[in-house]
């Protein structure tokens, strides 16, 4: 074998070996740019117009939420996914999909003392895909009229804020969702 021959054989073969050398490199520096990238912020618009003597708490319940989450923020705008209004009776929630759904806030628990910010804040859980948690405790926000009345807490748990950053984590998936009227937790069907 000629040196020219050898020489070129080396090359071909150090060119080859940093080729495959490289090809191993790229995928794992590409999921390590991957796994760098933060979430995109998921953006669930929402109409109060129709609130009423609600609109302040709408936007105390609004903050707090977003102060709590960082896969997914509210914001007034159209189109709407989320609409908000008054009425008279027990405030319910209508989730139609995670991120989703009509709140209706309702007088008869403010009349019953319940605090309007957190009924605000417990309304809009539901259309984040957090379901009722009738633990009687005030520090769990989805524990909804099982806290007392006293219980002045509009902040989700940790838990609670967890579950919903882990529930717009991908996007706007779909979330097992039911409609939940308070007047339903005083009759012989349970609440979720």
């Amino acid at each position: 074998m000629s040196l020219g021959r050898i020489t070129r054989f080396a090359l071909a073969a150090t060119i080859a070996t940093i080729g495959l050398a490289g090809a191993q490199l790229a995928p794992a520096s590409a999921a390590t740019t991957q796994a760098e990238k933060p979430l995109a912020v998921r953006t669930v618009l929402y109409n109060a117009n129709a609130a009423g003597v609600w609109k302040d708490n709408v936007t105390a319940a609004v903050a707090i939420w977003n102060a709590s989450e960082k896969n997914v923020k509210l914001a007034a705008g159209s189109p709407a996914t989320m609409t908000i209004d008054a009425i008279d009776g027990w405030p319910y929630a209508e989730p139609s999909g995670l991120g989703r759904g009509r709140i209706h806030l309702g007088e008869q628990a403010v009349r019953d003392g319940f605090d309007r910010t957190r009924i605000t804040a417990h309304e809009i859980g539901h259309i984040l895909g957090l379901p009722d948690n009738r633990t009687g405790l005030c520090s769990d926000l989805m524990s909804g009229h099982s806290a007392p009345t006293s219980c002045l807490n509009a902040h989700p748990s940790p838990k609670e804020a967890a579950t919903v950053d882990r529930n717009f984590a991908n996007g706007f998936a779909a979330a097992a969702t039911k409609v939940t009227r308070y007047d339903e937790c005083f009759t012989e069907r349970a609440c979720v």
